[in-house]
């Protein structure tokens, strides 16, 4: 019996971009069932984004650089510093659309990185659209899901979720039912797993 994986996450998260690679990173040795939950962090962000220096000064973003760069290195995981804060609410909604599809891991993967390694805006509809289609799916139907508002109900349903299990940040695995916290080392989340699948072998 597989293991069942939700996570919350955001797009602009660095910490969710380490905690997904990590995870991904594990499917060798596990068998898990992830389901993606979007949960959006920054709301308030302008559609078209904003420059990075309108939220923290250099010191601040090079402080906070160097504990997620060495996370990063960790995992072998390809990081840039985003230039462009990006209002993530789009590309949120395309992962909904791509959930039902059955490309939703692929679709993730993919606006994670041109995020964190192309310095893309993925606030803006036709880069969404673009990665949408890289990844195999129907841009067309895309952006008439996009326009019907459907995933936004989508997202403020996670939100609602979220706050009834008192989850408050992002990245959030519920293991089974048991919520992990943040980004873990490998050797963090194989020891989370495993506990969870002896667990379940017990039951």
């Amino acid at each position: 019996m597989s293991l069942k994986i939700a996570l919350f996450s955001d797009f602009i998260c660095h910490f969710c971009y380490i905690g997904f690679a990590t995870l991904r990173g594990l499917r060798a040795e596990f068998d898990f069932a992830l389901e993606w939950r979007g949960y959006e962090i920054h709301p308030c962000w302008p559609a078209e984004g904003m420059p990075v220096e309108r939220v923290a000064s250099e010191a601040v973003r090079r402080a906070a650089w160097e504990r997620i760069k060495a996370l990063a290195d960790a995992i072998e995981l390809p990081m840039r510093l985003p230039s462009i804060l990006s209002n993530s609410r789009l590309a949120l909604e395309a992962a909904e659309f791509a959930l039902d599809a059955g490309k939703d891991e692929e679709f993730e993967e993919r606006v994670y990185r041109a995020y964190f390694n192309e310095g893309a805006n993925i606030g803006d509809a036709a880069v969404v659209g673009a990665l949408a289609a890289e990844v195999g799916l129907d841009r067309g139907q895309l952006e008439a899901a996009l326009a019907s508002r459907k995933y936004w109900l989508k997202l403020e349903n996670n939100a609602l979720i979220a706050h009834q299990q008192g989850i408050g940040g992002v990245p959030t695995f519920v293991i089974n039912g048991f919520p992990l916290v943040g980004a873990q080392s490998p050797d963090m989340m194989r020891q989370v797993m495993l506990r969870a699948a002896e667990r379940l072998a017990a039951q």
